[in-house]
């Protein structure tokens, strides 16, 4: 069911929060006790899925920490259940908590596909490529039977539109039929997340993403159908995996990625307590150094959410990492700039009703 661990925090089997806190919009979630002392486990917490129907699908930022204008999220909240998730907040918004809600009430949005045709079709729409999985994983357990990733990308090859896509989800490989031939149209490009090489710490901070090698094997198959793969190095986490920066490049390049990126453990509002507390539980000894060196980036704080120092911190540790992975990148080959995905063959598809060209 469970196991008890540092300051009688319990680890749900599959689950990567060790609790469930009361976000900033959910200030009455607290247990009671009801004075029975029944010994009981807690029972093992399944993954429950409820539905939205979005009036808009297409989330717009101006971020100039990003390289893309607007993205799509199949799904709030992740079933990968990675402890660090920067994503974890949002859930906060819903009034549900960053943790274990985060992880376990999730909710789908069936007509994504359907809201994403009507947005693409709009007259005021000017392409530009779409970012997916830059929140919450597209490619997470519950797409297996909930199929919007897939019906998004039918959307986007049948408008010939520019997609890319981060993931960790093995998932990804059951839409190399649509993949593959948008990528050789310049259409579509993936990056794979790979935190670490170590499964037994991938099992512990990433509890239901698939294991390290498993993720290279991703890369592996994508690249062999000719879809452009980018190793991303995220994150990279202080005094925990930094040593592992040259050997998660090297093995990205082994599998076929083409190029290479990095970002360092953000810890934005409740994602920090939940990230303490775990490293309480599992890094006690290295907990004190880890917190230090984030500390050190971010001017005393745990995260500062700065524009241009958000994604990277600054200081001397972190232009040591920001040195070692590009002398590193330049060394296998993944420093070189990837080509642009390409806008010019957008397209809208006819439909029923629309009258024959006469010509």
């Amino acid at each position: 069911m469970g196991e008890t661990i540092g300051k009688g925090l319990l680890q749900r089997r599959g689950r990567g929060a060790l609790g469930n806190a009361s976000g900033r919009y959910d200030l009455a979630r607290e247990d009671v006790h009801d004075g029975w002392d029944s010994g009981d486990e807690p029972q093992v917490l399944r993954t429950e899925v409820t539905t939205e129907s979005p009036r808009r699908i297409i989330s717009w930022n101006r971020s100039p920490d990003l390289p893309f204008d607007r993205s799509i999220n199949p799904y709030r909240g992740c079933e990968h259940g990675c402890v660090y998730c920067f994503a974890r907040p949002t859930h906060a918004y819903l009034g549900l908590s960053p943790g274990l809600d985060f992880e376990t009430r999730l909710v789908a949005k069936p007509d994504a596909a359907k809201v994403l045709e009507r947005e693409l079709r709009a007259k005021r729409y000017r392409v530009a490529p779409i970012a997916i999985g830059t929140n919450t994983d597209p490619y997470q357990p519950i797409e297996r039977d909930h199929g919007i990733m897939r019906a998004c990308l039918e959307v986007l090859a049948a408008f010939r539109h520019p997609v890319a896509i981060v993931t960790k989800g093995a998932l990804i490989e059951r839409d190399i039929d649509i993949l593959a031939p948008m990528a050789a149209q310049g259409l579509a490009r993936v990056g794979i997340s790979l935190t670490t090489l170590d499964a037994g710490l991938s099992r512990r901070m990433e509890p239901r993403a698939p294991a390290p090698g498993r993720r290279l094997q991703t890369i592996a198959r994508l690249t062999g159908a000719g879809i452009p793969v980018r190793v991303m190095t995220s994150p990279i986490v202080p005094g925990l995996t930094d040593h592992e920066v040259e050997s998660l490049l090297e093995a990205g390049r082994d599998a076929g990625a083409d190029a290479a990126s990095w970002i360092m453990l953000r810890l934005p509002m409740e994602v920090s307590g939940l990230w303490q507390d775990w490293l309480a539980a599992y890094e006690p000894g290295r907990a004190e150094k880890i917190m230090a060196r984030l500390r050190e980036m971010h001017g005393g704080k745990s995260y500062e959410a700065r524009w241009g120092r958000r994604m990277r911190g600054e200081g001397t540790y972190a232009q040591m990492v920001a040195q070692r992975f590009a002398a590193a990148a330049r060394r296998l080959g993944l420093d070189r700039q990837t080509a642009p995905l390409r806008c010019d063959l957008f397209r809208i598809p006819r439909q029923a009703g629309d009258q024959l060209s006469l010509f």
